[in-house]
């Protein structure tokens, strides 16, 4: 039967559905040291922007593949992203905690998230996708959130409903833990891999060499 035969769009769907448990799941364990949570994750990204294009092959063995290359700016970035969201959260402690409620807590730990948001959002999978210094990685980053903000701002606003869905139930919370970080990575790479294909137009730019393999 057509319903149950590889090139039907349930097969497909299962199919996406099981590399996404597996790249959650590799994400996961290789993120347990903690320091090593950015390597994880610019390897989960160099598979999810595959996957955008459908060409990612075997999960586990490109994400090794990727842990392995990248982990050397995937750490430190990981930790500077660690610390600065760390800084946000004791912004909020202070304003709750200290007497009168300082409002200035509160605006720094505003301002932190914003500069967080803007700073890392695509630092990640630029660090996938392209060879770079960590400065210029994520001066870059910056650079795209401003050139495609109001994108930027309906791609946070679609994390913030997956994130509310994931949430709403324990059924869906079990969903949350099976694959949503690897759900938010993979909308992230889909809204990347377009900002990328559209500088990459530009004269002089750089393009991936594993876009001419």
């Amino acid at each position: 039967m057509k319903f149950f035969s590889t090139d039907s769009p349930l097969y497909r769907f299962l199919t996406r559905l099981w590399d996404m448990i597996k790249l959650n799941f590799l994400w996961l364990v290789f993120s347990l040291p903690v320091v090593t949570m950015g390597a994880a994750t610019v390897a989960a990204y160099s598979v999810t922007l595959k996957m955008v294009d459908e060409r990612e092959g075997y999960v586990g063995r490109q994400f090794i593949k990727a842990f392995k290359e990248n982990w050397k700016q995937g750490i430190p970035l990981g930790l500077i992203f660690l610390a600065a969201v760390y800084a946000a959260y004791l912004d909020f402690e202070f304003f709750n905690k200290l007497p009168d409620n300082p409002v200035i807590f509160l605006i720094a730990g505003i301002v932190t998230i914003f500069f967080i948001v803007m700073i890392f959002l695509y630092a990640f999978p630029l660090s996938a996708r392209y060879e770079n210094t960590l400065l210029a990685t994520m001066k870059n980053s910056i650079k795209i959130a401003t050139k495609f903000f109001l994108r930027t701002i309906f791609l946070i606003a679609i994390l913030a409903i997956e994130v509310m869905i994931f949430i709403w139930n324990h059924t869906t919370l079990l969903f949350g833990i099976l694959i949503g970080p690897a759900c938010f990575m993979l909308t992230v790479s889909g809204f990347a891999m377009y900002y990328f294909r559209q500088i990459e137009k530009e004269p002089g730019a750089v393009t991936n060499p594993e876009d001419n393999v």
